[in-house]
């Protein structure tokens, strides 16, 4: 994924996968044409008219996309301003950290995973703090940076993989947080994949036979998409649970993402980020066969397989089948971004060619991108949604080709439009905006299903849900992306009109349709989670949905966290619990809360909040873009009839205005460990101020240090005024390079560290420092990547801890039996301990030991990117996936739920 863009959108991207931009408002003179009253909007929305014109400006300037093309720089490089292709950026940050300066071979998490198992563990046991429901709409928290209100509800992590049968048994998959079990028609989940070593989801599927397949690697090229171990199949879905002998084949399909499985008699194919392949469904051992890779020679182990498009350039995303002849199979294959490959190819002659002359669907790789196909249960409909690279490098409003019908439902056609974006708009949509409109994310958001009993009636997902029930003759938009553009909102929900009915979150990526006691629904998944209503549910006049029913009860915890904030609450006693998610804004859990709410909206990323007062907090939204509350971001929305009640100010440093020329897509900041009222910012340049939370403006700042054109700070740490900062830049593998800054927080005595030539230091992302109180020369860092053995390229080294007794002189690796995994977070205990952050696991090593052990039991294998002390003496782990845990280090033994 290739870096790029500035801007923001306020609700979301994704960075951890993507774009989950929105820029839901419509322009000024039509928002005051249907609101009469002209009520105040929350800032994220009232933002989003103007990113979607600057959106708008830069394709009809002739900007093209750079950032989805690998290998390919914007405008002034690593910058830029066009909303569209945040999430672009947010996926190549998210994924150099973990590969630069090379790229990772096939088995590498296998192989740590493999090491975990071997490792010893302490005692005690991880207590679930995000366990319970999240209230993305809470009342409470209605302040001007707020999307509380918007129509989303309760919400958890994203979902990309739904299965539902029809019993009432439901299946979600979690993007990197495994699968749940319902046995209710959704809701009182069961996770029941934890002891694989991949909970990342590319798809879930049920067989003819009822059993359940579990496609790991997230489907989506997005941001914090995780690589799988291949395909799971469980025999007894109902009631048993996933082991790692339940793997199909051999390795074939480790380190893969997998878009898509198709069953076509005996055999299920797999479109996957390596090729497609397929296997029997009957004997599952023996390995895959790989069908077709258009680029052989960049696959691991070919000739090309270090250059730095090879990630790019065997994408297959979808696989149609003849229903009256199961031999005959269209591949859809190709870079969302645009490649020579792109295309619709059928095996003829015993090889695989090119397909044209569909009818209206696209078959040259300038308008094949990301396909996604559905089948009518009859056969007698096959469905295709299509995102076009040449639209989306030409078009400023969408990316959306088209929507497609082959009324003879052969994958061979013809093939009829049936709706295209501008159609799409016109459904009742909530995307009117100039610069993001139906399908602007296509590339992203994609889900086709027909209903199993009417092959005209048909639902879609992109960043909307869309309906049609006459084959696409004309569409509705069920599940509008939020309410704030429509007449009938207000911020006051007494002052909102009947015809404000909760919507579901936005981003779609998976549905289903499942019965449960005789009623048939359908599910749907986003960046929020899981969501349903009857398949033939109830609409008010302006085609929105009456009932959606979120199903994230607090027993499904998907939640994708960056950050963690601990601090005493001051009201209700006890710690309150705040922390910066992928797309879900800022959580905020109080300490008698039962429900938690939030605070912030769009991206969270890092976080400060203070030790002594849980509700001072400064929330990171992306591109140092940072708001400060002092009361915990409550507010009933008073601010929007007088604007002195808001109580979130934006005091972002300079460097948010060069967006990823000026700052890394989740930047770092921190507070100083001995003074909580000076904080640094790292951007291109190190930045300091000294107001703790009583600051107001980003002019508060001092810039102490520039760390070079070209370089953004990956890690960011300060103790007693001495001030810490990593960098990279390039970020990417492509000239890679790194280095580490010190100096004094009133700007004297910076310089540059002489890493070690001998790569004591590997040559990786450095991603997080922890400073010792008692000592200001001693220090230790976490490097993220993988070692030489994993790394195709010049990636160098072995270790992921380092520690230095002299100021950054001089470091040695105190890896020791640590897995070969990136390493995230580091954190000195009181006892002179250390607890290490990994991709896999959070480790922990004793005072005066050598050597390391897994931290305690009960937490799932899932990538654990902050860790953090509270005042109230317990270990918090932000897992990106599974919420945000507590461990008690105070005492051997720990504690259980």
């Amino acid at each position: 994924m290739t870096p790029h863009r500035n801007r923001r959108h306020r609700r979301r991207y994704a960075a951890c996968v993507v774009l989950s931009a929105a820029f839901a408002l419509i322009g000024t003179q039509s928002h005051a044409a249907t609101d009469p009253q002209h009520r105040p909007r929350p800032w994220p929305a009232r933002h989003q008219a103007d990113v979607g014109r600057q959106h708008s400006h830069l394709v009809r300037s002739g900007y093209r996309m750079a950032a989805l093309t690998p290998g390919a720089k914007s405008p002034g490089g690593d910058g830029g301003s066009d909303e569209a292709e945040n999430s672009a950026e947010a996926s190549a940050q998210f994924t150099e950290a973990r590969t630069a300066p090379g790229v990772v071979a096939p088995g590498a998490y296998g192989a740590a995973w493999r090491q975990l198992q071997d490792m010893p563990r302490t005692d005690g046991g991880w207590s679930h703090v995000t366990r319970r429901p999240y209230d993305s709409d809470d009342p409470r928290y209605r302040d001007i940076n707020s999307n509380s209100s918007g129509g989303a509800g309760y919400v958890t992590g994203r979902i990309t993989g739904i299965a539902a049968d029809d019993r009432g048994y439901v299946y979600a998959g979690g993007a990197n947080g495994g699968v749940f079990r319902s046995r209710t028609g959704g809701g009182h989940w069961q996770p029941i994949a934890d002891s694989l070593p991949s909970l990342s989801t590319g798809t879930l599927a049920l067989d003819h036979s009822g059993r359940l397949w579990y496609a790991t690697g997230e489907s989506n090229t997005g941001a914090t998409s995780f690589v799988g171990t291949g395909v799971y199949v469980l025999g007894d879905p109902r009631h048993g649970t996933f082991r790692p002998g339940d793997r199909v084949g051999g390795p074939e399909l480790e380190s893969t993402v997998i878009h898509a499985l198709r069953f076509a008699g005996g055999t299920v194919w797999a479109a996957t980020s390596r090729g497609v392949w397929s296997h029997s469904t009957t004997d599952l051992s023996g390995p895959w066969t790989q069908e077709f890779a258009p680029n052989p020679a960049y696959l691991p182990g070919g000739s090309l397989a270090a250059d730095p498009a090879a990630p790019y350039k065997n994408i297959a995303n979808d696989v149609a089948v003849d229903p009256k002849d199961p031999s005959k199979v269209v591949l859809a294959v190709g870079w969302r971004g645009g490649d020579t490959y792109n295309g619709l190819y059928s095996k003829q002659n015993g090889t695989w060619q090119r397909l044209s002359s569909l009818g209206d669907l696209p078959s040259g790789s300038a308008d094949v991108g990301n396909v996604t196909f559905a089948a009518a249960a009859d056969g007698s409909r096959l469905y295709a949604v299509d995102q076009s690279p040449a639209q989306m490098s030409s078009n400023p409003d969408s990316g959306l080709k088209g929507v497609y019908v082959s009324k003879s439902g052969s994958p061979a056609g013809p093939w009829t439009l049936i709706a295209d974006y501008p159609k799409l708009k016109a459904s009742g949509s909530a995307l009117q905006s100039a610069g993001y409109m139906p399908g602007i994310q296509s590339w992203y958001n994609q889900f086709l299903q027909v209903d199993p009993a009417d092959p005209d009636h048909v639902y879609l997902g992109l960043e909307e849900v869309y309906e049609t029930k006459n084959g696409g003759t004309s569409w509705i938009t069920p599940g509008p992306y939020w309410n704030f553009t429509f007449p009938c909102w207000s911020v006051d929900p007494a002052k909102r009109t009947g015809d404000c009915f909760p919507t579901t979150h936005s981003d779609q990526h998976a549905v289903a349709v499942g019965s449960h006691r005789g009623k048939t629904w359908v599910y749907v998944g986003n960046d929020g989670g899981i969501y349903r209503r009857p398949l033939k549910g109830a609409v008010d006049s302006g085609g929105h949905a009456k009932d959606w029913e979120s199903l994230a009860d607090g027993t499904i915890d998907t939640l994708q966290y960056y950050s963690v904030g601990i601090g005493r609450d001051r009201t209700y006693g006890g710690v309150s619990v705040t922390g910066g998610l992928q797309d879900n804004g800022q959580s905020m859990l109080r300490g008698r809360d039962r429900v938690m709410g939030s605070n912030f909206g769009g991206d969270g990323a890092d976080t400060i909040t203070d030790p002594a007062d849980g509700c001072n907090i400064a929330q990171e939204y992306v591109y140092l873009d940072m708001w400060v509350t002092q009361d915990c971001g409550v507010n009933n929305g008073a601010w929007s009839t007088d604007p002195a009640k808001a109580t979130e100010y934006e005091v972002a440093p300079p460097d948010k205005d060069l967006g990823g020329a000026g700052a890394r897509f989740i930047a770092p900041i921190a507070a100083d460990a001995k003074n909580t009222g000076t904080w640094v910012a790292g951007g291109r340049h190190v930045w300091v101020q000294t107001k703790g939370f009583a600051i107001r403006s980003g002019a508060e700042w001092k810039n102490v240090f520039d760390l070079g054109e070209g370089h953004v700070a990956t890690a960011v740490a300060a103790s007693g005024g001495r001030v810490w900062a990593a960098w990279c830049g390039p970020c990417n593998n492509q000239g890679f390079t790194r280095g580490i800054a010190v100096g004094n927080a009133d700007g004297t005595g910076w310089h540059q560290l002489a890493l070690p030539a001998d790569g004591t230091v590997p040559n990786r992302y450095l991603s997080a420092f922890e400073t010792d109180p008692a000592d200001p020369q001693h220090v230790f860092l976490a490097v993220n990547g993988f070692s030489r053995t994993w790394t195709e390229g010049p990636g160098a080294g072995v270790g992921h801890v380092f520690e230095s007794w002299n100021g950054g002189a001089g470091w040695t690796d105190i890896s020791a039996n640590l897995p070969d995994v990136p390493a995230d977070s580091v954190r000195l205990l009181p006892d002179g301990g250390l607890a290490l952050g990994t991709d896999l696991a959070v480790f922990h090593r004793a005072p005066g030991a050598g050597q390391w052990k897994v931290l305690g039991h009960g937490l799932p294998t899932t990538a654990a990117l902050q860790v953090r002390l509270g005042p109230d003496g317990l270990l918090y782990a932000a897992t990106h996936g599974r919420g945000i845990w507590s461990f008690d280090v105070r005492r051997p033994e720990g504690r259980r739920d």
